[in-house]
């Protein structure tokens, strides 16, 4: 435990010079031109979280083999509301419904291109472009140790289908500081959404020597996650998690998956992150 501590100590440390500027009293900004009735007023205080993970992942998804790569953290909600759990999992998003337990907001995910000429896996299979996932978040809090969350997302550009990640978290806290918790993970995904990285069409069969193959929407894979968390104080926290997935349904079944890469799907990440209150008049 104490080599950890020196580790994430470490961590934050190499981390903390981007945010150095932030770690001021909060800032006031002005008033949105417009408000829409159905949402409550923008003008309050909000408590932004920004971030950054090194997360160790499969090169592209159902590869064999791994890629380490920095990823962002970006998160939004009421200031003054309870500190409320977050998974290494939840897309970037506001939370902009907070009541009794169930939070609600919209989200917004990256997925990175897939760049054909980078992996021997991949040749004569063309690239797939960035794709942009838009959507919302609904999470419930029935108790203080359990999280429920959905997520849904409708894709655009590399890929313009629809994606529902659901997953649960159990959480205990150890002590005022560290919190461990974990639970299982489901992601549903339509046929656009899972054609273009799956499938194998005439010419593309042609030029890898992989046999054609048409990629259905289904059950895209399931798994379980769990996250050790250490907060050493309101604003700065570390991370460290471990993430399993396996592929099911037609992304398992795709040639890709079954000759060249794997079903089997594990990402390690370390992260840290810092909060600060914006006030919008």
């Amino acid at each position: 435990m104490l080599h950890l501590r020196r580790g994430v100590a470490a961590l934050v440390a190499l981390l903390a010079c981007p945010f150095a500027a932030l770690a001021q009293p909060a800032f006031t900004l002005p008033a949105p031109p417009f408000t829409l009735p159905f949402l409550p007023s923008p003008s309050r205080d909000w408590t932004v979280t920004l971030g950054v993970e090194g997360q160790l992942q499969p090169d592209f998804e159902g590869a064999k083999h791994d890629l380490l790569s920095p990823v962002p953290i970006f998160s939004i909600h009421g200031a003054g509301s309870p500190e409320r759990f977050r998974s290494p999992r939840d897309s970037a998003g506001i939370t902009l419904l907070d009541y009794e337990g169930f939070l609600a907001g919209p989200v917004f995910k990256y997925v990175p291109a897939r760049t054909a000429s980078k992996y021997s896996e991949l040749n004569g299979l063309g690239d797939v472009k960035a794709a942009y996932e838009f959507g919302g978040f609904v999470e419930y809090f029935p108790t203080e140790w359990f999280r429920a969350r959905a997520e849904l997302r409708q894709g655009f550009g590399g890929q313009g289908g629809f994606t529902a990640d659901l997953s649960g978290d159990v959480i205990v806290p150890l002590s005022q500081q560290w919190t461990i918790s974990g639970g299982p993970r489901l992601t549903i995904e339509n046929t656009p959404a899972l054609s273009p990285y799956f499938s194998v069409d005439a010419m593309q069969a042609l030029a890898s020597g992989l046999p054609t193959y048409n990629a259905k929407g289904g059950f895209h894979s399931t798994g379980a996650g769990a996250q050790l968390r250490y907060q050493f104080n309101p604003q700065w926290e570390a991370h460290s998690y471990l993430e399993y997935e396996r592929l099911l349904g037609s992304a398992a079944s795709s040639p890709l998956v079954q000759q060249r890469g794997s079903p089997n799907q594990v990402t390690v990440g370390l992260g840290v992150s810092y909060s600060f209150d914006v006030r919008v008049r």
